[in-house]
């Protein structure tokens, strides 16, 4: 009976070994398409051009959440993104990088025109109104709050780049401070339909 128990879960792991195997994801970044399917945008670019997700299908786009006065998260992560778009060279022609305010308050589109263009001309700076912004954070898991300071306030908010794939699917989350190669290596497999 004993030897029957033996058998019988040796086989039982065997066949369980026989299964397809996982292979490593080819990305740096991490999946979370399976979260992030309802996620989309309707706002306002700094030029005063509706936009929505949709209108950059065909395109990888690169979108992350920030405001103009934050200290240090946002101009460093429009920096990278500024030198992946360096590496990227004539594929930066299907890549979008989108920056979208948690600071409807101060971050008018004349600030925005001046602050994200500055880093790459093709940079867009997406706002709209407290609630349209609340309403597209919440699609992509992105928070956001105020914290009283010396000058006014701060914004603590969400950091990392969200890539959607160029079929306008949230695809990818890239951790702040991701180096610039490794978003374009995952940017370049997105292009090329991974």
């Amino acid at each position: 009976m004993l030897f029957r128990r033996i058998i019988l879960c040796l086989s039982i792991v065997l066949l369980s070994a026989c299964g397809k195997q996982e292979l490593p994801s080819p990305f740096h970044a991490s999946d979370v398409s399976h979260a992030l399917t309802q996620a989309d945008f309707h706002m306002t670019d700094h030029n005063g051009q509706p936009r929505a997700l949709a209108d950059f299908k065909g395109k990888v786009v690169a979108l992350f959440f920030g405001y103009t006065h934050c200290p240090d998260v946002c101009p460093t992560t429009l920096a990278d993104l500024a030198q992946t778009m360096q590496i990227l060279g004539k594929d930066t022609e299907k890549v979008q990088v989108i920056f979208i305010t948690v600071d409807p308050e101060r971050d008018s589109p004349e600030m925005l025109a001046q602050y994200v263009p500055a880093f790459h001309p093709s940079f867009l700076g997406l706002y709209g109104n407290a609630e349209v912004t609340a309403q597209v954070a919440k699609s992509f898991y992105a928070t956001y709050q105020k914290q009283p300071s010396a000058s006014g306030y701060t914004v603590d908010h969400s950091v990392g780049t969200f890539l959607i794939d160029p079929k306008g699917r949230v695809r990818l989350r890239a951790p702040l401070a991701q180096r610039s190669e490794w978003l374009a290596e995952d940017i370049r497999l997105l292009l090329a339909g991974a």
